[in-house]
């Protein structure tokens, strides 16, 4: 399939920082030649991709194409067989670890806490990469905590334990304490999992706020084509762990592209209240062949 691109926008095209070496201008991370496997199973292979700055790029693709393996790898919890991932220019697995957690916050799919954990508990673990033995908490560690809890709304709620939360305000929380990171590069990984659509909404309206109001660099891995659409600046779609297809989702998300990559018919069209492309899935019972926008 052919690839497709797109000129990044004002906000993604800022100069890289000092000191990034061969970084491209606005491109703080990228995968370059990369090729991830578990054991003898390669999951990602060759892939090349460009992260514009400034941007929420989603990444969309069926179960088993890779997309979580290639969030790990952005954050460093995947050493690559092949290729790199590169961090300001500089090969991610060669920056000390508690560097990169000072640039990049990762939240993984269906994360775990202790029981009867608080929330400000959770959210002040966002504070760790900052903490060193000549370094403890901090009057900065305090504010970034209340910083945090207040921008995703659970401030009120802070002391209260996860247990006690629906699924929307857990997430809220977890999202809190990767923002405590006070990271500039942000990674989601199916954040809307098993939340119904009020609570899905409820977080990515949180995550698209978040981007407008700090220019957090956002990469998040989402299942529904319609809300990726919708919430992202730029898709990305994968199949058997290459990318197929990337740029603005006007341009990406074709009926073409859901036959091709997801083996559903559907019919795309543009949603007249956003604007965003609107995947509606054919059955097999529907008689009209599916449609483009």
């Amino acid at each position: 399939m052919t690839e497709i691109t797109r000129t990044p926008s004002a906000s993604a095209t800022s100069p890289a920082p000092r000191g990034a070496g061969d970084a491209r201008p606005g491109v703080r991370l990228r995968a370059e030649g990369l090729t991830l496997a578990y054991g003898e199973r390669t999951v990602v292979r060759e892939l090349d991709l460009d992260v514009p700055d400034g941007t929420i790029t989603a990444v969309i693709g069926p179960n088993g194409c890779g997309k979580s393996t290639l969030l790990r790898a952005f954050g460093r919890l995947m050493k690559p067989t092949a290729g790199q991932v590169l961090l300001d220019g500089r090969p991610v697995h060669r920056i000390p670890t508690r560097e990169v957690a000072e640039l990049v916050g990762l939240l993984p799919q269906s994360p775990a806490a202790p029981e009867g954990l608080s929330v400000a508990d959770l959210v002040a673990r966002g504070r760790h990469p900052h903490q060193s033995w000549y370094r403890r908490w901090s009057s900065d560690d305090e504010a970034a905590v209340a910083q945090a809890l207040r921008a995703t709304g659970m401030y009120e709620l802070a002391e209260r334990t996860l247990d006690e939360l629906s699924g929307g305000q857990r997430q809220r929380a977890w999202i809190a304490m990767a923002l405590a990171q006070q990271t500039e590069l942000l990674l989601l990984d199916e954040p809307t999992n098993h939340l119904d659509l009020a609570h899905q909404i409820e977080v990515l309206d949180l995550v698209r706020e978040l981007h407008l109001t700090t220019g957090r660099t956002v990469v998040v891995v989402l299942h529904d084509l319609s809300l990726a659409a919708r919430y992202a600046d730029r898709l990305v779609a994968m199949k058997d762990g290459r990318v197929v297809a990337q740029g603005a989702p006007c341009e990406v998300l074709t009926g073409e592209l859901v036959r091709d990559v997801f083996g559903l018919r559907a019919r795309v069209r543009r949603d007249e209240e956003t604007g965003a492309p609107l995947v509606i899935p054919l059955s097999r019972h529907d008689r009209t062949a599916a449609d483009g926008v």
